[in-house]
């Protein structure tokens, strides 16, 4: 059987080596601008002695930026004598998006969470997927993927995970969500067109490793709640996992948990025109209701489209920019949690 193919990215840490470590994962990319550089990812691993292991990633999409803020804040805070183990930080996964303010890469138009286990022969954002998936996914007992709705969404803040097959790890998984904190949280069924196991929670999932990701809010800027949530929720994980001591804890709210099983969740746009929402994040709403309406300024005489809501259930997240064609989601639902 042939070896595992090496990835071409180097790495300035240590990850085994006691202390607390900053440097960049250098990406060799021959462009007009720079013949020879390398595009400088950062990374941070905090360790002290044996323990397990949190990975926490945000900036897989460019535009979410609470994550961001929260592993950046986190980075300043955490000491390697406060903790038992290790945590490993990657604040702006995919660096060139995050650099950008872009959902996806600039340099080759691909997002970085549709394309696991990617490829160490790759373009950019495909060597970004496959050292997350070879050298930094093995490592983990825990991994955090930290999201928002980036600019054309925005979410009521919340934690989420995904329904698994196997019960160890979906118990892993409940566990780890309700540790996290949120006051809010979904448990989703992957559902057709949302990644799969392709996105770093997905392929994590598929070689047993527990995974939460999130919603933090979103609209291309950093919402406060949505913050507070995330600093909390990390925290609170270090302390699930044993990394710091139970008195680390940050008490916050009852977790209120729904399910998001598939399309008939989703609300799309079925014209190109102007959204106008008729209902606003956290309405609980019924089938058949009316979620929104399409105008068409530039022919104003024509009559508006009207959609419609195809389940019961509670607004978690609503399309962000007013102009809109079709095919975009403009609004998403959580359902019944059945555990």
């Amino acid at each position: 059987m042939p070896e595992p193919r090496k990835s071409r990215i180097l790495c300035d840490v240590d990850f085994d080596k006691d202390g607390a470590q900053h440097g960049f994962l250098r990406l060799f990319h021959s462009s007009h601008a720079s013949a020879y550089g390398f595009l400088p990812i950062p990374i941070v691993v905090i360790r002290n002695g044996e323990g397990p292991t949190a990975l926490f990633v945000s900036g897989n999409h460019g535009d979410e930026y609470e994550g961001q803020v929260a592993l950046a804040n986190l980075v300043k805070r955490l000491t390697p004598d406060a903790i038992r183990g290790r945590v490993i930080i990657l604040p702006t996964a995919n660096f060139p998006a995050a650099m950008a303010g872009n959902r996806v890469s600039p340099i080759d138009n691909l997002n970085l969470n549709r394309i696991f286990p990617g490829d160490p022969d790759g373009s950019v954002t495909q060597q970004i997927a496959y050292f997350i998936a070879s050298e930094l996914i093995p490592r983990a007992d825990l991994i955090c993927d930290l999201h928002s709705g980036g600019s054309s969404l925005l979410y009521v803040p919340c934690v989420l995970t995904s329904q698994v097959p196997d019960p160890a790890l979906y118990a892993k998984h409940m566990a780890a969500l309700r540790a996290f904190g949120a006051p809010l949280a979904y448990v989703q069924g992957r559902a057709q067109g949302q990644g799969g196991n392709q996105t770093l929670g997905g392929y994590a999932e598929t070689h047993g490793i527990p995974t939460l990701g999130s919603e933090l809010g979103g609209a291309g800027c950093v919402t406060p709640a949505g913050l507070r949530i995330a600093e909390r929720g990390v925290n609170n994980l270090l302390v699930h996992l044993g990394i710091l001591p139970e008195s680390a804890r940050i008490e916050g709210e009852a977790t209120e948990i729904f399910g998001l099983a598939g399309q008939d969740h989703f609300v799309y746009t079925p014209e190109a025109g102007v959204f106008e929402p008729l209902v606003e994040l956290g309405d609980r709403v019924k089938a058949g209701q009316p979620a929104a309406r399409i105008h068409f300024p530039e022919t104003p005489w024509a009559p508006f489209v009207e959609c419609t809501f195809l389940n019961d259930g509670f607004v978690l997240c609503k399309r962000q920019p007013g102009r809109t064609l079709r095919g975009d989601c403009l609004f998403v639902l959580g359902g019944e949690f059945k555990e």
